[in-house]
């Protein structure tokens, strides 16, 4: 499309069809298409599913009227246009759908969509009142498409862009799009060669794909560019379709094939036609449809793509190469076939076969994706030509001659009412469940979820029941399903949603029926009943018999052509569902005392309950569709699958033909084209009932007017209808609206309410004597009320046992100021403000008040109290503060909680708000307020304990008295010093043992460093350095870093130099008074010294550090160059292999002594490695094979000797002390040590530390 490469030549060596070309007067006054407003031609619905009912209207128009005469051309005996601009409606009992708008025009020729001239726009007036279908339809616009001089053969929508494309017998396409009111044309094309056959949109509306009859394709984008072109010789194409990923292209032929091409035009394969097996004979193909899933699919893996001959042969396919289609015989001559928008329902237009051609009919059937027929509908007139469904799949429009019908579909939604909640399903896009809302029409809150695989929903009372295919992935219940694999689950949910009770079944729940007691699901075959609990009204006990007793009674299943007596033969065996049946169920309904079951032959079976017994078998001759019981189950509402709405007296004796007493009887009412009915929930003479779109309200068969509306009926109860626009609601069902829930009044109450204000309440009371019922005699009683008529309001709540009316009439009997009892009736009436202000006239504040009390009204009764001039009443002032404060709290508003706490002096809520405010110095400071022993102690340090704050809660629990309380708090908080301490002031002996327990339970999760600060906080040292020097020693054996060795046992020893601290201070405290300190101190050391008799290792706590400390400190001098100090301080590790391996000691001893040229201590350390046990032989020769290199070169003798080094190496007893700082010997009589770990250090070089070499301690 547009001018780029049209005159290119294709493959086959013609030049390829020219591109789109734009009309220049066009193009100059609006610019491109993407440039200007587009408009949509009729508005979008979303989400119908399947649907049942509907009518049809038919409207010739002629030209341009707005307005349509009588149809001369109709059928007789066919219901035409009535000439006041109304239709007439039939019965549709099919499903509804949707394709992007309804276009349709005609000229007035006998072939109307082939003289195709003008353009029709429906016009739905928006109406708050008359919604949906229910509104009012006009045609908006009437306009011949002036750019065609031939007639107009294809006609094609594109929903994305807003555009209309349509093509004549001449070749001519022409792309209109709407601006300012009106239809112009955007772009035109003419090959000039042949007549177009065919045309569609891709799903994103960005490509169309055009057919010639002489087997030429083009593919252009929406801005009018030609994207390619190809001739196919040989061929004569008649269709086209795309796929819903636009990779896949179909054409269809004049000889029924279809061929399969990707979307660049290169031909792929032939598709299989498994309908046309055994077919002989010309066929055509009528049609082929691709839904593209915009809507969603109604279930995984669906059937999408549908292709139709005019034999009636059609298959319906998931993919292109599906070899598994779902085969349908239509059984009449197919002109059209259509999706809905969702892909849930197929429409197949035509006319049936017929011997003679007089009595050929018009006929459109319905379909499901698997091939299930949904309805027939039968259409006046010649010849059907083609269909179109409406956008939000409400209406079908049929070219009929030169007629247009427009049929009305009802959905049949999966939906239910409970509690006043809504209860909808729909489905996604981009999800495979379906998308269930609970919308509590009350609160306006709705509640999502999503079901996999649901097939219904069913409400009753406060519950409903989502029948569902089961996951294969979720696991059963225990013990369910022993025989079959349960493939079908009913959840039993309350009213927002939340799943209750689960069943596992093995039968299809084609129909579900539910009760205040009981769930009945039916298949085909047979039907199961549930005995269902709610868990809100039982007890434990209770719940759990239940459990127990499950399997004896609460579950059976019944075939239908059982004859069950009553008693408990029902059993849960599922083998009877797949047993056969020759009359097959369609169609349930149950009531608290019966159940219903419908069969195909018109046989009607009557079951008691609970316990199931076949009481009593009606026969029909016609198949119900639809069942419902009134509510004393006296009458049977049957709407059969024709729409046909009669009712049945079950309990009815009369005499038959022959003479003979027969139960039941079939009444007289007969109503046509009904799609639903609700019976009375407190009137079983009353019914409310859905025709066309108007409803009916009937009490004893005789009807009331009729109220225009297209709502669903969700409740019909106290003379109100209660109806929802579903339609409205699931064109965005995200967001619905509490206006799409309308009340509908019954005519009885409108009179009576119309007789109370315009007559007299005498007149009135009469009327309503004639026609009783609770909420009429409830009007009366509340107009006698507003009159002080209390003779008549007493006798009314008499009549409605409204017990609290009569009582409130009782009351104001007794009051002998009629101002006093006006007061009262406007406080009855919740006129509120109004009695209040009529009390204070009267100076009664005391019964302002205390009707604020009894409303809540706290923040009022606060004003009244304060504003009053005597003294207010402290007490129902701290009332008052304090309902306030909880009105604040219950909202988490706790500051301003605060303020009315404290002046209601309301200790117990205020510490709450605190803790809520985070507010602790608040929470302590109310703690040291209140008296010991308080009962709001405990919950205050409870408070504490939550947040960690160990003092503070320690406090309030001494306070209270409670020091066992607050030792667990300290352990709790690992406050353990404090926890000893506790223990040991309030002589508690169990600390040492609660200590080592949780010690050993850090210990057995292998955290040993947690158990060490664990005895370090409580003053366990020994313990403590026990754990400390094992973690060393593990390091140490594991080669890691000698820095990290060495601090661990740095810490090991610190902790034994803190116990030997702590044991002197114990002795030195038991001694005090007794001995001197002397003699104090070495009953410390003795007592340590017995101590130290099993762990030698206190009195050498610092060797580990000090190895580790030398090991360090000789290889930074060597590495430093200070080779004959390193050497020295080298010499030192010789005393710590019991520490350090000694490979690594004598290593680093012949590396310091190679490198001080000191080659007789270099060759007495290899000598001691060549001689380690611990070596392999292979690492042994290795050491000889490099003293063999060095002492080949250089003898083994040093090159100086002193006494110094012989003390070195001698060691013993007499051994100098050891400088740590420069490991060498102290000689001198003037050197520093270390207060903690007691090493020395030279003199001069402690003046360049300001910690100790070893433990780190401040050089103090």
């Amino acid at each position: 499309m547009g001018q780029g490469a049209g005159g290119e030549r294709t493959a086959g060596g013609d030049r390829s069809p020219p591109s789109f070309s734009r009309r220049a007067e066009r193009r100059r006054s609006l610019g491109t298409g993407r440039d200007n407003p587009s408009y949509r031609l009729a508005p979008r619905a979303h989400k119908p599913n399947d649907v049942r009912a509907g009518a049809l209207r038919g409207c010739p128009v002629r030209g341009r009227h707005r307005k349509c005469p009588a149809a001369p051309r109709m059928q007789p005996g066919s219901r035409g246009c009535q000439g006041d601009g109304s239709f007439p409606e039939l019965r549709l009992l099919t499903i509804g759908g949707v394709e992007p708008s309804l276009v349709a025009g005609f000229s007035g020729h006998r072939d109307p969509l082939r003289r195709f001239h003008d353009v029709l726009l429906p016009d739905q007036e928006n109406d708050t009142k008359w919604r949906g279908l229910a509104a009012p339809s006009n045609l908006s616009m009437n306009q011949n498409l002036e750019g065609h001089s031939g007639s107009v053969q294809v006609v094609t929508w594109n929903e994305q862009y807003q555009k209309l494309t349509t093509s004549d017998e001449n070749g001519l396409i022409i792309v209109w799009m709407f601006y300012k009111g009106s239809w112009i044309e955007e772009m035109i094309n003419n090959r000039n060669k042949s007549v177009v056959r065919s045309m569609s949109w891709n799903a994103d509306g960005q490509k169309i794909c055009i057919v010639y009859e002489d087997g030429a394709v083009i593919v252009g984008s929406v801005d009018g560019n030609r994207i390619w072109g190809k001739e196919l010789k040989g061929i004569q194409l008649c269709h086209v379709s795309w796929s819903a990923d636009s990779r896949v292209l179909l054409f269809g032929m004049a000889n029924g094939e279809i061929h399969i091409y990707d979307n660049f035009g290169n031909f792929v394969i032939k598709m299989k036609l498994s309908c046309l097996v055994n077919v002989t004979g010309a066929i055509s193909i009528a049609g082929i449809h691709w839904y593209h899933g915009s809507e969603g699919y109604v279930e995984p893996d669906c059937p999408c793509l549908a292709v139709c001959f005019d034999n009636g042969r059609c298959q319906i396919m998931r993919h292109e190469n599906d070899q598994n289609p779902v085969l349908i015989d239509t059984d009449m001559y197919v002109v059209a076939i259509q999706w809905n928008h969702m892909g849930s329902v197929l429409a197949v237009a035509g006319f049936q076969k017929a011997a003679t051609q007089d009595k050929d009919g018009n006929i459109v059937r319905f379909y499901t994706p698997f091939g299930e027929q949904l309805g027939t509908l039968k259409v006046p007139g010649k010849e059907i030509s083609a269909l179109s469904w409406e956008g939000g799949g409400l209406k079908i429009a049929l070219a009929v001659d030169s007629f247009i019908y427009f049929a009305n579909i009802r959905p049949n939604y999966k939906w239910g009412y409970c509690l006043n909640t809504v209860v909808y399903a729909y489905t996604k896009p981009d999800r495979p469940e379906y998308c269930v809302v609970f919308w509590d029409t009350k609160n306006n809150e709705k509640y999502v979820k999503y079901v996999k695989g649901l097939i219904s929903i069913t409400t009753c009372g406060d519950f409903c029941i989502l029948a569902t295919k089961a996951d294969e992935n979720h696991p059963q219940e225990e013990n369910e399903m022993e025989t079959f694999g349960a493939t079908f689950v009913l959840v039993l949910c309350n009213s927002i949603g939340t799943p209750l009770d689960p069943k596992y079944v093995d039968i299809v729940p084609l129909f579900v029926a539910m009760t205040k007691t009981h769930v009945i699901a039916a298949s085909k075959e047979a039907f199961y009943t549930w005995q269902y609990h709610v868990a809100k009204k039982l007890t434990a006990v209770e719940i759990n018999q239940i459990t127990r007793s499950r399997k004896e009674g609460r579950e059976r299943i019944y075939h239908v052509d059982d004859t069950p007596s009553g008693s408990m033969d029902g059993v849960l065996d599922y083998s009877k569902a797949i047993q056969g049946t020759r009359d097959p169920i369609c169609a349930i309904t149950a009531s608290d005392k019966i159940l219903i079951v419908g069969r195909e032959s018109g046989t009607i079976q009557r079951y008691s309950l609970p316990n199931v017994g076949l009481i009593q078998k009606y026969s029909l001759n016609y198949r119900a569709y639809q069942l419902s019981l009134n509510c004393n189950s006296s009458r049977l509402a049957i709407i059969d699958s024709s729409g046909v709405l009669t009712f049945f007296d079950l309990d009815a004796r009369v005499t038959d033909s022959t003479g003979q007493q027969v139960v039941g009887e079939l009444l007289k009412l007969e109503r046509k084209d009904v799609w639903d009915m609700k019976w009375a929930k407190d009137n079983p003479d009353l019914f409310a009932m859905m025709e066309r779109t108007r409803m009916y309200v009937f009490r004893n068969l005789d009807p009331e007017e009729p109220i225009q509306t297209s709502g669903y009926i969700c409740n019909f109860e106290d003379l109100e209808i209660k109806s929802i626009l579903l339609d409205e609601i699931l064109k965005d069902p995200e967001h619905p609206v509490k206006d799409y829930l309308v009340n509908f009044e019954i005519r009885s109450l409108r009179d009576s309410r119309a007789l109370i204000e315009k007559v007299g309440i005498e007149d009135a009371s009469q009327f309503i004597q004639d026609n009783p019922h609770p909420r009429l005699w409830r009007l009366l009683a509340e107009a006698a009320l507003q009159k002080l008529d209390l003779h008549t309001a007493e006798q009314a709540f008499v009549h409605c046992r409204d017990y609290q009316g009569i009582k409130f009439v009782k009351r104001l009997g007794k009051l002998l100021s009629e101002s006093m009892k006006q007061t009262e009736v406007v406080g009855y009436f919740g006129r509120f403000e109004e009695a209040e202000k009529m009390y204070l006239e009267m100076d009664r504040r005391d019964l302002a008040i205390a009707l604020r009390l009894k409303l809540g009204d706290w923040f009022r009764v606060l004003q009244l109290l304060k504003t009053g001039s005597g003294e207010a009443d402290d007490s129902l002032l701290e009332q008052a503060n304090n309902a306030t404060g909880d009105y604040f709290a219950d909202r988490q508003k706790w500051l301003n909680a605060v303020q009315y706490y404290v002046q209601g002096r309301n200790q117990e809520r205020l510490a709450e708000c605190y803790y809520m405010l985070e507010d602790y110095e608040g929470l302590e400071n109310l703690a040291i307020s209140l008296p010991e022993n308080h009962k709001l102690l405990p919950e205050i340090a409870q408070m504490f304990v939550r947040v960690g704050m160990c003092e503070q809660a320690v406090t309030a629990f001494l306070k209270c008295g409670q020091p066992k309380a607050a030792v667990d708090t300290c352990v709790h908080l690992n406050q353990w010093n404090k926890a000893v301490e506790l223990a040991k002031n309030h002589s508690m002996k169990e600390i040492g043992s609660l200590l080592a327990r949780y010690a050993s339970h850090l210990l057995e999760k292998n955290k040993t460093l947690e158990a060490i600060e664990l005895y370090r906080k409580a003053n366990y040292f020994l313990d403590a350095a026990k754990l400390m020097f094992k973690i060393a020693d593990e390091e140490a054996k594991k080669g890691t870093k000698p820095l990290r060795v060495k601090k661990l046992y740095v810490l090991s020893a610190l902790l034994i130099e803190q116990y030997h601290e702590q044991m002197k201070n114990a002795q030195r405290g038991k001694a005090r008074g007794k001995n001197s300190e002397a003699t104090s101190a070495l009953a410390g050391f003795l007592e340590e010294e017995v101590l130290s008799t099993t762990d030698r290792f206190i009195d050498n706590a610092w060797r580990g550090a000090e190895a580790y400390h030398f090991f360090i400190l000789a290889q930074r001098q060597l590495y430093e160059g200070y080779v004959d100090t390193a050497l020295k301080t080298a010499f030192h590790l010789k005393d710590y292999e019991d520490i350090i391996p000694a490979v690594e000691i004598y290593s680093l001893l012949a590396l310091c002594a190679c490198a001080s040229r000191a080659f007789g201590t270099c060759s007495k350390a290899f000598l001691k490695l060549t001689s380690l046990e611990t070596l392999s032989s292979e690492q042994k020769q290795q050491y000889e094979d490099l003293a063999l290199e060095i002492f080949t070169k250089y003898t083994s003798t040093d090159n100086r000797k002193s006494e110094l080094y012989d003390s070195l190496m001698e060691g013993g007893e007499g051994k100098l002390p050891t400088c740590v700082a420069t490991g060498s010997p102290i000689t001198e009589d003037q050197f520093w040590m270390c207060g903690v770990c007691k090493h020395c250090v030279l003199a001069q070089a402690i003046s360049h530390y300001s910690f100790c070499p070893l433990c780190h301690s401040p050089v103090g």
